[in-house]
């Protein structure tokens, strides 16, 4: 269609934007065609909801241009400064359009889904962002080809005539007020009447996110960076949530130590404490799937496989979410995710009750190692401002200095591989093994928190050991993870003090996240091994639970009587009942045995029946008593952290 006169160029922008938005929805339908069933309704109804997000992402792309247009004097229309700032206008909303069509392309690959809070903390991160797609994608082919369709849609606009419509057409003021007037009232009412949730009504998630425009969810995931779990999730009264939580919590050997609205108890344990060295391992993305022992047949981490026979090994632990800032969260405060950001990157998280302080309190010194930049994701303020030194590859200045870290720096001579994420996982572990060995010097029991990169897109690391090559994909990057932790574990065993060190292996988070359903259980399912623990040389751990588990499960077993502050409890008490929590930045989840339940914005509230092996989710009733426990988790956790009650 050839649109006539000075809003020519502006209507088919939108006809040129809408139409490609119409063929990447279409792509993203075809290639989700197989991981889930789709009716010829749904169908339907998320080309109707996915033209609505597009015209108004139109609408807004076009709004300065759309004013132009409005205020531009008719004498003006023909002279040569309105054809260059239409010829630039036009150039820049193309790019920007094409630009956000390969983006929204490139983050379904990797998290199959739109634009959504992890796109906005990527934006800050914008050296190891860009770094990783350059790596993973031809960029300059990329990029070239985005501007070769720029060129040929203007190109294309040309031979249609638009330009000379739009530099030759007169049009009174009033006309202009109706038209430009009614798209900005288009613009402000769509978003007000139509919020990116309102695609969310579905139990099909990847309906729910083809209805979607990559552009519009960006902005609503900025909009609802931290969500207020009060003024937007169900709410139990407060003095019934805690004493909800605390039933939950309550164990044969603890005893809370204040009354009403607090966790903090004293947990007893029986006979001489065991106090080893402690590193754990905090493994990118390693799913439970890639493992033999949960069914996997490609043989891709054999030194893992072979660990989990011979240790303790937990069978049916889950993480609490799908980044790796969530499983830091867990692993070091023991509390549900809350909604919004991870506690890891809030304001006020200095000086909490993590396990970092159990350690503390027992005398242990405290590193985090981390082979990238450690300013990434607030990791070095985290673990800075909450006690922990810090050893990372150091290209930032920015870190807790305030709270008198420790900071190493891992420098070039000491690197043998290195991608936009960080170091090779080789070069990680002789950082940590050349920290752990001056720890020892000075004679004090360490624990090491170790987070590693290898795992993640580009999927590159050090050539020539595995037979996979470099950057071929995820089976390579899991098949060298497994071979530097066996090459860890080789040279850790010659240290003096390896016979008093356990070393623990768990996942951050799975390799996707993205399945049929919003909160896909089966994503959320880690492997956890504990290594070199004397009581416990072999052991299985069956009974469902959570990352928050861990460390009170380890310090039971190591007959520990600490101060606990944690929503973790130990699995292996007479009083656990099976559990597990998880979520998303805005949805929040709650399994008990079978019974599943789902918080989410406006006080909503979903329940499940929950079939592990068909992996299925049946809405059902379920008693308000799991509704409310489920409430009481992520309440009282929202609550701790806002008021203080997380801290020393």
């Amino acid at each position: 269609m050839i649109f006539k006169g000075r809003y020519s160029v502006l209507f088919s922008f939108f006809t040129i934007f809408v139409f490609a938005s119409f063929l990447v929805r279409t792509g993203l339908l075809l290639v989700s065609l197989p991981k889930t069933h789709f009716g010829v309704l749904s169908i339907i109804e998320l080309y109707i909801q996915g033209f609505i997000y597009d015209v108004a992402v139109a609408l807004f792309l076009g709004t300065l241009f759309n004013i132009y247009l409005l205020l531009l004097p008719s004498r003006w229309t023909s002279t040569r400064a309105h054809s260059a700032i239409t010829y630039i206008c036009l150039f820049i909303l193309l790019l920007i359009s094409f630009f956000s069509f390969f983006a929204e392309i490139t983050f379904w690959q990797e998290f199959e889904s739109r634009f959504n809070f992890i796109a906005v903390d990527y934006l800050v991160y914008t050296y190891e962002v860009v770094n990783n797609i350059n790596e993973s994608y031809p960029l300059p082919l990329l990029i070239g080809g985005v501007l070769f369709l720029v060129l040929l849609v203007m190109w294309f606009l040309s031979r249609k005539k638009v330009f000379v419509s739009a530099f030759h057409g007169q049009m009174l003021f009033r006309k202009r007020l109706l038209i430009s007037g009614g798209l900005l009232l288009i613009t402000v009412l769509i978003p007000l009447i139509w919020s990116n949730s309102s695609a969310e009504r579905g139990n099909n998630r990847y309906q729910n996110e083809l209805s979607k425009a990559g552009i519009y969810s960006f902005f609503a995931a900025f909009k609802s960076n931290e969500l207020n779990y009060n003024d937007f999730y169900s709410l139990l009264n407060k003095d019934q949530a805690y004493r909800l939580i605390r039933s939950e919590l309550k164990e044969s050997n603890s005893r809370f130590l204040k009354e009403n609205n607090s966790i903090k108890r004293q947990i007893f344990n029986a006979g001489p404490a065991y106090k080893p060295n402690v590193i754990m391992i905090t493994v990118e993305s390693l799913s439970a799937d890639f493992l033999k022992h949960f069914g996997n047949t490609q043989k891709l981490m054999p030194v893992l496989d072979s660990l989990a026979d011979q240790n303790v090994l937990f069978t049916n632990m889950y993480a609490t979410g799908t980044r790796t800032v969530r499983g830091m969260e867990a692993l070091t405060l023991s509390a549900p995710p809350t909604p919004g950001s991870s506690i890891v990157r809030r304001q006020h998280n200095q000086n909490l009750a993590t396990v970092g302080h159990i350690f503390e309190q027992a005398g242990y010194q405290r590193t985090f190692y981390y082979g990238g930049d450690g300013y990434f994701d607030n990791m070095n303020e985290y673990f800075g401002s909450n006690g922990f030194d810090i050893t990372d590859r150091g290209r930032s200045i920015k870190m807790g200095d305030t709270y008198h870290t420790k900071r190493s720096i891992i420098t070039n001579n000491q690197v043998h591989f290195e991608n936009a994420w960080g170091i090779s996982d080789e070069d990680l572990y002789d950082a940590v093994l050349r920290g752990s060995d001056q720890q020892y010097k000075e004679g004090k029991p360490f624990y090491n928190f170790v987070m590693t990169t290898s795992n993640h897109r580009p999927f590159t690391y050090p050539s020539g050991e595995i037979g996979i090559p470099s950057g071929s994909g995820r089976e390579g990057a899991v098949r060298y993870t497994d071979y530097a932790i066996g090459q860890f574990l080789k040279h850790l065993q010659l240290r003096q003090w390896f016979k008093n060190t356990v070393v623990i292996i768990i996942a951050d988070h799975c390799a996707s996240s993205a399945g049929k359903n919003e909160i896909d259980i089966n994503k959320y399912h880690i492997p956890c091994i504990i290594l070199n623990l004397p009581q416990a040389r072999k052991k299985v751990i069956s009974k469902m639970c959570s990352q928050i588990d861990l460390y009170p499960t380890l310090f039971g077993l190591m007959g520990w009587t600490y101060q606990s502050n944690l929503f973790g409890k130990n699995v292996l008490d007479t009083t656990y009942q099976p559990r597990a929590i998880f979520g998303t930045y805005q949805k929040l989840a709650y399994l008990h045995d079978d019974s599943l339940v789902i918080l989410g914005p406006q006080q909503k509230t979903e329940t499940f029946l929950y079939h592990k092996v068909k992996n299925e989710q049946i809405p059902t009733h379920l008693s308000q008593g799991i509704i409310n426990r489920a409430i009481a988790n992520y309440q009282t956790a929202y609550d701790l952290f806002k008021n203080g009650g997380m801290h020393q």
